[in-house]
């Protein structure tokens, strides 16, 4: 598996006193660069609004893309500054295509930018909306496994090419969707990426990854509030989701209101069932694969106390971290976490 990485991402922001015009260039890139994030952010907020009226022409396997960024390749901040590096950093991949999974509540939405940093980088990032998120309207009281939950990314890895392989980024409790997946196709994923993640062990639960901020996954289904009982009060709760001032504290404490605006009439209730279901990973097939693991320092959904201890207890390949980001770093440090995902890909 090779010696453990481990990067400490430098300031975002970096002011250095220089010439006047070289100042102005730079205020005019990042002028320009928030033009686009805007563009971006506008598409993504009407297709969030229409998601409801839009869902029922999908098939509800893959998410749609975000507001199409085809013609706009290389218009936001770009990490190549010519051809030749362009050519250059090519050379050096072997696995150019990334498939993102959304963490709860979430759906390949919440990917926009990251979308259109890797399509300007070159590369080939898909999401995957997990059953009952995003345009996948599968009710999520029906949802009573992480199979069922975890379908449409097994689908989306079984009929890859043959040889194909790829690299797969799981954010929050998609972590646990990226293991399920790394259990079954160790052959087919090049690296596991796990985003402030529930990265876990055999016969660990994605919920116990939670319980220093949440509880106990027994007091949680006795106590909770957030439940939500889909078959009846009498019956076992089905889901659950958190109020929208308990998601803005706990997920979007460094992200701009309009991604907030964005996730507040887009995020959807989350099936309980597979939170508690306890994972079996084998050391023959999920031991064998290459899983790097990003840490978010201002969170305050998933403590970065709680992140370093699952570093410690499961001993990824690759840690990096990411200074001022929250629980959503495809929100709060969109270019950061980019950097981040070139270097993972660049790690032969």
């Amino acid at each position: 598996m090779g010696n453990r990485v481990i990067c400490m991402k430098k300031k975002d922001i970096i002011i250095s006193k220089g010439d006047g015009s070289r100042s102005k260039r730079l205020n005019r890139s990042q002028r320009k660069l928030l033009a686009d994030e805007e563009t971006l952010h506008q598409r993504a907020l009407s297709m969030a609004i229409h998601q409801t009226e839009l869902s029922q022409r999908f098939d509800g396997s893959m998410s749609r893309r975000v507001g199409s960024t085809s013609s706009r390749r290389r218009t936001l901040s770009d990490p190549f500054s010519n051809n030749k590096q362009v050519s250059d950093f090519f050379e050096t991949l072997t696995v150019k295509k990334f498939i993102l999974v959304h963490g709860e509540g979430f759906g390949g939405w919440c990917w926009y930018k990251t979308i259109a940093l890797l399509e300007e980088s070159g590369l080939s990032p898909i999401t995957v909306d997990l059953t009952g998120s995003g345009f996948n309207m599968t009710d999520t009281n029906s949802v009573s496994t992480l199979e069922e939950y975890s379908k449409p990314l097994i689908e989306l890895i079984q009929n890859l090419p043959e040889e194909e392989k790829v690299i797969v980024v799981g954010h929050s409790t998609g972590g646990a969707c990226v293991s399920y997946a790394l259990e079954r196709f160790p052959d087919k994923i090049s690296k596991a990426i796990f985003i402030c993640a529930t990265m876990v062990s055999d016969g660990q639960r994605p919920f116990d990854v939670f319980a220093d901020e949440l509880g106990s996954a027994e007091r949680f289904m006795k106590e909770s509030q957030f439940l939500i009982y889909g078959n009846g009060k009498d019956k076992p709760a089905t889901g659950f989701m958190f109020e929208k001032q308990h998601v803005k504290s706990l997920y979007f404490n460094q992200s701009s209101n309009k991604d907030i605006a964005l996730s507040m009439i887009s995020m959807r209730s989350v099936p309980l069932g597979p939170m508690m279901e306890k994972l079996s990973l084998s050391a023959e097939r999920y031991g064998k694969g290459r899983r790097f693991y990003v840490q978010t320092l201002d969170d305050l959904a998933l403590s970065p106390d709680v992140q370093e201890k699952l570093v410690r207890e499961n001993s990824p390949e690759g840690v990096f971290k990411i200074k001022g980001s929250d629980h959503c770093p495809f929100f709060s440090k969109p270019q950061s976490l980019h950097k981040i995902l070139l270097e993972i890909a660049q790690i032969p």
